[in-house]
């Protein structure tokens, strides 16, 4: 079905459309209506057979998480830790954390457990496998064929957010802004005490606001208390500017409130991690980056930040990574015109090892690149750009599930007891 209501114009250029600028907001919400519609019949023709259910493993003994949109694991493995924290303490986590060694051996102590992830990205379920314990289900199929999800205790993930973004057309009727529908659909078979979903900043204009007004109705709808807040990763210890929205629902039937991390990092707090306190020591061996000529687009504003700032936000793309900050600063020299300096010899982009540590993965995390030696290897490293440029950076992750994981302990205590009180009975 093809949307009545003129909210977009044909362009030429990089994006077939723009948004038109003069929509209403009843006009918004009639097509936010009619495309829920459409979306919500999709997974009805799906033939996915339900019998990978029976390969879950549950674990009564652990608040079990279903992952969706999983990428590479960002956002789970900071559930892991913040979960591994809260029954071994911080400082014990955080020690064990750098080493894949120390953590493999105690990370079957975090109070979180995942049983099944899905995302359509082959290189990022491949990671996903490299880097989590086999005891999850993984699902590498359109969300939108799943018929069946798992029983779970908690939903994680950031659903697709190109429709969403600043920097992209930002339609309402984009058909990727629609995949939360599944989301919610997940909700209403798992039934979670609590969700967790994570998207880009541009989601709370969108559409004058309506987009996220719908959203989060979408979500209350489904029998929980809806909330939502913007984020900034460097006052969590991230060493990167980046905002992402999180929202978070709490079943209605619970007594407990979630309040969001307050910052760790910045004024008044420790310092903001610098990208010289981040990335400082991989300067002589900063492993392979991207590399090639620099668009008109990649020059149009600057790319360098100073050893002692934050990261720019990192991209999904090898070719648009920030430039390494040694050397002397670009240069302003027009509207919309950057340069390099004339004695930067050799600006580079930032390594694949660099972006991971500035989305604060651990050095032992690894990142499949697909494997093919036929491919270029720009080609190969872009695998692995768009995988950490999508994730969520493990440290913001951990901060946003910190308060769940304290409550988790206690909720888990509870559940054993009601358990073992009706082992009585019989």
């Amino acid at each position: 079905m093809t949307s009545e209501i003129t909210i977009k114009l044909e362009q030429k250029g990089r994006a077939k459309f723009k948004p038109a600028s003069d929509y209403k907001v009843e006009d918004i919400q009639k097509v936010l209506l009619q495309k829920i519609a459409e979306e919500n019949s999709k997974f009805l023709d799906a033939n996915i057979d339900s019998e990978y259910l029976e390969a879950i493993q549950y674990n009564q003994n652990k608040i079990n998480i279903l992952s969706l949109f999983s990428g590479c694991g960002g956002l789970d493995l900071g559930f892991e830790l913040a979960g591994l924290a809260a029954v071994i303490g911080e400082e014990a986590a955080m020690t064990a954390f750098a080493d894949r060694h120390s953590f493999e051996s105690l990370r079957e102590d975090s109070i979180f457990h995942t049983i099944y992830t899905n995302d359509l990205f082959k290189e990022a379920n491949e990671t996903y496998a490299l880097n989590f314990p086999k005891s999850h289900f993984q699902h590498g199929i359109d969300i939108r064929k799943v018929r069946n999800f798992p029983k779970s205790d908690i939903i994680i993930g950031g659903f697709p957010c190109p429709g969403y973004s600043e920097g992209g057309p930002r339609l309402i009727d984009d058909e990727r802004n629609f995949l939360y529908l599944h989301f919610i659909r997940a909700i209403t078979q798992a039934k979670p005490a609590i969700f967790v979903a994570e998207n880009v900043k541009g989601m709370l204009t969108l559409g004058k606001g309506e987009v996220i007004k719908q959203i989060t109705e979408d979500f209350a709808a489904a029998g929980y208390r809806v909330q939502y807040k913007l984020l900034n990763a460097r006052d969590y210890g991230v060493p990167q500017l980046r905002e992402r929205v999180f929202i978070v629902g709490v079943r209605n039937d619970l007594p407990f409130d979630y309040h969001y991390p307050a910052p760790t990092h910045g004024t008044d707090l420790q310092p903001f991690v610098t990208l010289q306190d981040a990335i400082g020591d991989l300067e002589a061996d900063p492993g392979p980056y991207f590399t090639g000529s620099y668009s008109s687009i990649y020059m149009s504003r600057n790319r360098k930040k100073r050893w002692d700032e934050q990261s720019f936000t990192i991209q999904a793309s090898g070719r648009q990574a920030p430039l390494h900050p040694g050397g002397a600063p670009m240069q302003h020299i027009g509207k919309d015109q950057w340069a390099f300096a004339e004695d930067d010899l050799h600006p580079r982009r930032l390594s694949v090892k660099e972006i991971a540590r500035i989305q604060t993965f651990p050095d032992w995390y690894q990142f499949s690149d697909g494997g093919n030696m036929a491919a270029s290897e720009n080609s190969r490293l872009d695998k692995q750009y768009k995988q950490i440029g999508n994730a969520v950076p493990v440290l913001l992750a951990k901060a946003v599930a910190a308060p769940i994981a304290e409550w988790a302990v206690h909720y888990l205590r509870e559940r054993e007891q009601q358990h073992s009180q009706q082992l009585m009975l019989f």
